[in-house]
Order: C-alpha cells, then sequence, then structure tokens
C-alpha cells in the first residue's frame, strides 16, 4: 500500500551549500528541522558539489569570506589562506550537525507538480509543502560544446578531474576560459605538455583582487539593476580569473597562454582555424554547468533560454517556488559560499 504524502511548510531540494543556509534561515525563522521543513538531498554524503570537485580545488577567498550565516569557517593557514576542497567539506559537514538540519540523503526528487500545495514526488514517496526552494545547483550537469569531427582520445570535463599525476607525459589540451580551466592547467602543466584554448583571450584580476572584492561588486551591480541605474558591468571589467597560488605559479613559468579556439577534431587532435593540426593524448574540457532543473520540469516553467524567469528567488510564474544556488539569475554571487547565505535570507525573509 502507497504511503500517504507527508505534509510540510517548505521542502529544500539539495544539501549543499545552498540548501544549508536556507535550512539555517528557516531554522531561525522558528521552524522545526524534519518537522516543519525539510531538506532532501539526492548523493550518499555532505558537502555538495564540493564533495565532487578534485582534492587541490581551492576556493576564491579566504574563509572569512567564504562562509555561511551563523558559523565562520575555521581558518585555514595552510598554505596561503585559501582552504582546499576538504576544508570546506569538512566545514559544511559540521554546519550541518551544529544547526541539526536533518537532512534526508539519497532521497532523489524525481518531480514536482501543482495542486492546492506543491507536490515533490521523491524516490522516499512524496511531500507536500507550502513553498519549495530548489537548490540542486549545476554540478550534475556538466556542459561541453559541440565541434564537428570525432576524437579518439580521453576526453573528460572538468567535472571528472581528479588530479595532474593522471596525465603525466601526455600532450594534453585544456578548453575553456575560467578559473577551473587555469587552476587544472596550473597543475597539469607541471607533468605534462599541455595547450589552452579559449573562446576569447583570458582574463586574469589583480594579484589582490579575491572572491570577497568579487562579491561586493557583483552586489552592487544587483542593487543599480534593481533601482533601473545604467547596468556597471559588475566584475566583467576586472577580468575572469583569480590569481590563486597555484595560478601565480604557473605565470612564473610562463605558461599561462592561450589560443584562440579550434575548428574541428580529429581523430588524434584538432584542426586549427588557419588549417594547421595538432595532436593530443587528452581533452580536458573546462567549459562549465547548467542548471540542474530536470526536477522541475513538470511545471513548464523555463524560459527560451532555459531558464526559469524569477524575480529575485522566487519564480514568477510559480510564487510558491523558489530557486537560490544557480548564479547571479537567483541571487547577486549565489552559487557562492558567502552569497548563497545572502540570497537564503532573503528568500526566508519573503516566505
Amino acid at each position: 500500500m502507497e504511503a500517504a504524502p507527508r505534509e510540510v511548510r517548505a521542502v529544500v531540494i539539495g544539501g549543499g551549500q545552498a540548501g544549508l543556509a536556507t535550512g539555517y534561515y528557516l531554522r531561525r525563522s522558528g521552524l522545526t528541522p524534519g518537522r516543519d521543513f525539510v531538506i532532501l538531498d539526492a548523493a550518499t554524503t555532505v558537502g555538495g558539489a564540493w564533495a565532487r570537485m578534485w582534492p587541490t580545488l581551492r576556493t576564491f577567498s579566504p574563509t572569512q569570506h567564504s562562509s555561511l550565516p551563523g558559523w565562520m569557517m575555521p581558518p585555514w593557514t595552510g598554505d596561503g589562506g585559501y582552504p582546499p576542497a576538504a576544508h570546506v567539506v569538512d566545514y559544511l559537514t559540521r554546519y550541518e550537525e551544529r544547526y541539526d538540519l536533518d537532512v534526508r540523503r539519497s532521497v532523489s526528487v524525481e518531480s514536482v507538480s501543482r495542486g492546492e500545495k506543491l507536490v515533490v514526488h521523491t524516490s522516499d514517496g512524496d511531500w507536500l509543502a507550502d513553498h519549495i526552494i530548489s537548490a540542486t545547483g549545476t554540478w550534475s550537469r556538466p556542459f561541453v560544446p559541440t565541434y564537428p569531427g570525432s576524437f579518439v582520445g580521453r576526453q573528460l570535463h572538468t567535472a571528472g578531474y581528479r588530479r595532474a599525476a593522471d596525465f603525466a607525459g601526455e600532450r594534453v589540451l585544456i578548453v575553456g576560459g575560467g578559473n577551473s580551466a587555469a587552476q587544472i592547467l596550473a597543475e597539469v602543466s607541471q607533468v605534462a605538455d599541455t595547450t589552452w584554448v579559449t573562446l576569447r583571450p583570458p582574463r586574469f584580476l589583480p594579484d589582490d583582487v579575491d572572491g570577497r572584492a568579487l562579491f561586493e561588486i557583483a552586489t552592487r551591480r544587483h542593487r543599480v539593476r534593481q533601482l533601473g541605474e545604467p547596468d556597471t558591468g559588475g566584475v566583467a571589467g576586472l577580468g575572469d580569473i583569480v590569481m590563486v597560488d597555484s595560478v601565480r605559479d604557473a605565470r612564473d613559468r610562463d605558461v599561462l597562454h592561450a589560443r584562440r579556439t579550434f575548428a574541428r577534431l580529429i581523430e588524434h587532435g584538432v584542426r586549427w582555424t588557419d588549417g594547421g593540426e595538432s595532436t593530443f593524448d587528452t581533452i580536458v574540457w573546462c567549459t562549465g554547468f547548467r542548471p540542474a532543473l530536470s526536477h522541475l520540469s513538470r511545471l513548464g516553467l523555463r524560459g527560451p533560454d532555459g531558464l526559469i524567469p524569477t524575480h529575485g528567488t522566487q519564480a514568477i510564474n510559480e510564487p510558491r517556488l523558489h530557486l537560490i544556488g544557480y548564479g547571479d539569475w537567483t541571487g547577486p554571487a549565489s552559487a557562492t559560499l558567502i552569497g548563497a547565505g545572502r540570497a537564503a535570507r532573503d528568500l526566508v525573509a519573503g516566505l
């Protein structure tokens, strides 16, 4: 016999940084975890995307500017002050325990449907909720662009990268112009012959500009746009790549050189736009991610760009649904630790 749906005030879908920050503010508003709201997470372990990132990945800010609300991340003093992924996972684990957020893991949300309340259909039965907060992030949807031709060597995305030693002695093509590409290039170039390609020349931030400054700039831009004033362009005028220690070292080794992207894939490499060819053993696609929104497809809310139109975090055509942690379209820098906390604060205040 099928179990009756369980009813709560709010269901949070996703137990990573954005889901935990939302849980913190729901708890602080007087709701009880597990009774008044529930956090559902498809993963088996704590840490969200951080638990699946490569171990040497660094945050873009020191710990005092990379924390969730209520409890500051313990300092990382090992090297340079920019914590690695494992330190973030440990922090998120302890954060969840500290606030007793009662995250239900290994529960995948299959779909959401409308009714008198929103219905969340999961691998562990249904939930009825007055509000749904989707915080599934992007890591589960790596994006690889389409090029003509085919390549028979090894290909992997940022999401599958683990360590530079796996490429020792190889010829490696790294595709992408963001922080992941720069950090992976910095590591792999120490053990392999690397080539870096980007759609446009890479833009490096000044050495003294880190994630804190980027967040504040993004926040000011958001406020200006809300007031209807001319768009300042945000961080775009500064650059894209944060100069963490490994990237600075790569600059000192003179390997931060990118060439424009290729015309097509060939069996053992690529053909450039000038007709020349290069051979590679591996291609690493550092080409970003897309929002993981398939669980919301039954609601029919996506716009032509594939995103769900929102006002702040609230879906315009389904006000009982909020989205958090997917990037600037759901709050300034909401895919960062500090940004997720501020977006969650505003989200819960509006429920």
